[in-house]
């Protein structure tokens, strides 16, 4: 799981075409510490899977880049997996949880 802060790093992740989740993460609000949680536990399990993470409150102009890049309504927390096809499965607040990421991840790798 790697850190992201820029639309430049977001930029080259998406040039790699290669699938990826990405977690938007509030530092203050403790759904999404609940949902780091499940994010956290999953990408141990899974360390074959590309992740990323970015805090909203660090990262706003990324954030919004995202939004506005693949159509989807920018929540926090909120998690997107992301295929050379788009956003194949996002999920937000309390319908981040290890077996939703998955599913989405197994069905659409």
């Amino acid at each position: 799981m790697e850190k992201i802060e820029t639309v430049e790093q977001f930029e080259q992740i998406c040039l790699s075409h290669r699938p990826f989740l990405l977690m938007k993460h509030s530092l203050t609000c403790p759904i999404s510490h609940r949902a780091w949680g499940e994010f956290e536990r999953f990408t141990k399990d899974f360390p074959h899977i590309h992740a990323y993470y970015l805090h909203v409150q660090h990262a706003r102009p990324l954030s919004q880049h995202i939004a506005e890049t693949f159509h989807v309504k920018h929540e926090s927390p909120q998690v997107l997996w992301v295929t050379n096809d788009g956003v194949a499965w996002h999920a937000s607040h309390w319908n981040i949880t290890y077996e939703q990421m998955q599913k989405a991840t197994m069905n659409a790798s």
